[in-house]
């Protein structure tokens, strides 16, 4: 009998995935593709829904020709995907009526804003655990039924379809089928009760959505449909799990008790604590999210969301010219000779948790006649932990219970120099995953759970295996000093937006 795998896609800000799991929780293949990145204006960011479908197609195509895997020994399909990126689409013709707005684009600020002036920031947060903010998918569904002509009454007609990624993928893997999506995501739209774990309609009338543009929501590992004969290869392949791509990394680091936290470094980074079965509010601007929902049991989660972190190391690279490719940046950091005076506050689209500054603008202080193109680079790889330490800190004060672990994956965690930067300026240990793809790997293993390939978590759990640990080494002075000065930079950075 021919072996079983799993089908991990993992649909990234900037990189389509496509990976094949074995019952270890081994790669097997591993296939990607670049997401093209379209800019329309200063702080606007959009993908083009059907290329990130060619880009899913051509790295399913890959992986199983790269693996000489044939498509019936894939037992089922997980997709873990950007979150609050949107898609509208007409349920006819199946086509986008506009670009996918991504979760980075600011083009919404002005309507996050008018909620917050009409006094709505309150309810907004206690039914969905969100701040009012343009990084949610309810906003970007407004601006693009007020931007395309017609979009309003054909979505009251019930001829749009609304989906962040992963609807849209499932909706074409299944040839217009399943219209679903998972409570993980839904729960990062604005439109969704995190209590009553329904489409909440208030919320829809607040923005006036129409209820049946939206997808049925279910849990994350359960049958959300099968391919259709001609989109895999002669074989009908169960979808069985379904998430956003933090919440696969939660699940794929095994963070299944309450407390436990990762950050995973990508585009963003994004730090998740598991709080367990009741949703715990911040008062400290950290959303309230689902973790994930299983069994009929659901796991809530806090989580700061650094908006620029892999994403400052590419603008070094593309539009700075100071290094050829990212890897290079951790042996530039450490060739840097200065003092640690430099700081970088990469707010290319804001600032994220704990700020939600929407209007800042990155910024570079402590510039010298002496400084060298390593002190920036040494400074951009800095902010990436200052902001996450930023985050870190806050979830300790509204979780109340200590962190002294903090799990780590994403392509930056193989930057040594980030690394143990990252331990000593927050004082405890970090662990990194063996496991580098854990966001493929946490779907897989959902996936994995709704078809029985996997009994249970104790069963997933006996895969894991943990990388390198980095220790903090730095001086409580220095790391409190260090400190200081990125929050000054911080602060400078939101005055000189205010007052420019």
């Amino acid at each position: 009998m021919d072996k079983e795998y799993i089908l991990a896609i993992d649909e990234g800000t900037t990189t389509a995935r496509a990976i094949i799991f074995d019952h270890e929780g081994k790669q097997v293949a591993i296939a990607r593709h670049p997401i093209r990145q379209i800019l329309p204006n200063p702080g606007w960011v959009e993908h083009e829904p059907n290329e990130i479908w060619n880009a899913i197609q051509t790295t399913i195509a890959t992986a199983l020709i790269d693996s000489g895997i044939k498509p019936k020994q894939i037992k089922a399909i997980g997709i873990a995907s950007q979150r609050e990126t949107t898609v509208v689409w007409d349920k006819k013709t199946g086509l986008p009526i506009y670009n996918a707005i991504v979760w980075q684009s600011r083009q919404t600020a002005n309507l996050a804003n008018d909620l917050i002036k009409q006094g709505y920031k309150e309810e907004i947060h206690q039914k969905t655990g969100l701040i009012i903010s343009p990084y949610f998918s309810a906003t970007k569904i407004r601006w693009i039924l007020d931007h395309v002509k017609g979009a309003q009454e054909k979505a009251e007609n019930g001829e749009l379809l609304f989906g962040t990624i992963n609807t849209w993928l499932l909706w074409k893997l299944t040839d217009g089928e399943s219209f679903l999506t998972d409570a993980a995501n839904a729960s990062r739209t604005m439109l969704f009760n995190i209590n009553t774990l329904e489409w909440d309609e208030d919320l829809l009338k607040i923005f006036n959505i129409p209820k049946k543009m939206l997808p049925e929501v279910k849990s994350n590992s359960e049958i959300f449909g099968v391919t259709q004969n001609y989109q895999f290869y002669g074989s009908e392949v169960p979808i069985s799990g379904m998430t956003g791509s933090q919440q696969a990394s939660l699940f794929g680091q095994m963070a299944f008790e309450p407390g436990m936290v990762k950050n995973t470094y990508g585009t963003g980074a994004f730090a998740v604590m598991n709080t367990g079965n009741k949703p715990a509010l911040s008062d400290n601007n950290l959303l309230t999210t689902i973790a994930y929902s299983l069994n009929g049991e659901v796991k809530y989660a806090l989580e700061g969301s650094v908006f620029v972190a892999g994403a400052a190391l590419q603008w070094l690279r593309d539009e700075m010219d100071l290094i050829d490719s990212t890897p290079e940046t951790s042996d530039a950091a450490k060739q840097s000779t200065d003092m640690d005076e430099v700081y970088v506050v990469p707010a290319f689209a804001g600032l994220g948790a704990p700020y939600w500054d929407n209007h800042a603008h990155g910024t570079i202080f402590g510039l010298t006649r002496g400084t060298t193109d390593k002190d920036i680079i040494k400074a951009t790889l800095q902010a990436i932990a200052y902001q996450t330490k930023d985050i870190i800190e806050t979830m300790r004060s509204d979780a109340k219970m200590p962190i002294e672990l903090l799990k780590v994956d994403g392509a930056a965690t193989a930057n040594e120099y980030l690394m143990q930067f990252q331990a000593d300026i927050l004082g405890i240990d970090l662990q990194r995953s063996s496991e580098l793809e854990t966001t493929s790997l946490g779907v897989a293993f959902m996936a994995g759970l709704g078809v029985g390939f996997w009994k249970d978590l104790d069963d997933i759990k006996k895969n894991y295996q943990v990388g390198k640990t980095y220790h903090a080494q730095m001086s409580e002075k220095k790391r409190l000093d260090l400190y200081d000065g990125w929050q000054k930079a911080v602060s400078a950075t939101m005055a000189f937006k205010h007052n420019g």
